[in-house]
């Protein structure tokens, strides 16, 4: 296996590790300084690998509500949308880690946020399937409550843990990240 795949495998594995709220996880990601910029820059591979994931819960709502009357545009911009936030909260994260004296620490940080936004969409994704099923409503609700609920804590304790800074913090940057989604999304929705 070339070194690329051998991270990639590593990289899912320690993401893995974090959702189930093992800190051994944010070891995987720990490199030598001078490997941790291109260890961060090649985490952006997970927003490739999280795509399918992306496109697939467009397809569930779809299926649930009807596809819109301007599909082809819609998904189009939200497409756009998608790289548009997954490389806009890079840039906004760098800037408020650097602000709370933790820029050190970005690198591990983007590249475990990377990591897990994967098992972020599987987990939603996973989520939305009752739907397919044609299970109860109230099935379908509460598995997508479960699986939110898990990724925000999943950002919440990578958060923590890669910055190594207290709850309200990295709750705080965990919020900061669902605001520039809504914000990002949102914005796309108003021009449709």
């Amino acid at each position: 296996m070339n070194r690329l795949a051998t991270e990639l495998v590593g990289s899912l594995n320690a993401a893995v590790l974090l959702a189930f709220g093992r800190q051994a996880g944010m070891r995987l990601f720990e490199t030598a300084d001078r490997e941790e910029a291109s260890v961060a820059a090649r985490s952006f591979f997970a927003a490739a690998i999280s795509l399918p994931a992306f496109v697939c819960l467009h397809l569930l709502d779809w299926i649930a509500a009807g596809p819109p009357a301007h599909a082809a545009r819609e998904f189009t911009l939200d497409l756009a949308g998608y790289g548009l936030y997954w490389a806009g909260y890079a840039v906004l994260s760098h800037a408020i880690v650097a602000a709370i004296g933790r820029a050190d620490l970005w690198p591990r940080y983007i590249t475990a946020w990377n990591w897990c936004n994967v098992v972020q969409y599987l987990l939603v994704t996973a989520a939305a399937l009752p739907i397919l099923i044609g299970l109860p409503g109230w099935i379908a609700q509460a598995a997508g409550l479960i699986a939110m609920g898990w990724a925000f804590w999943l950002e919440w304790f990578i958060t923590r843990t890669a910055l190594e800074t207290g709850p309200i913090s990295a709750a705080a940057l965990t919020c900061i990240d669902v605001f520039a989604g809504m914000f990002v999304f949102g914005g796309l929705e108003m021009i449709t």
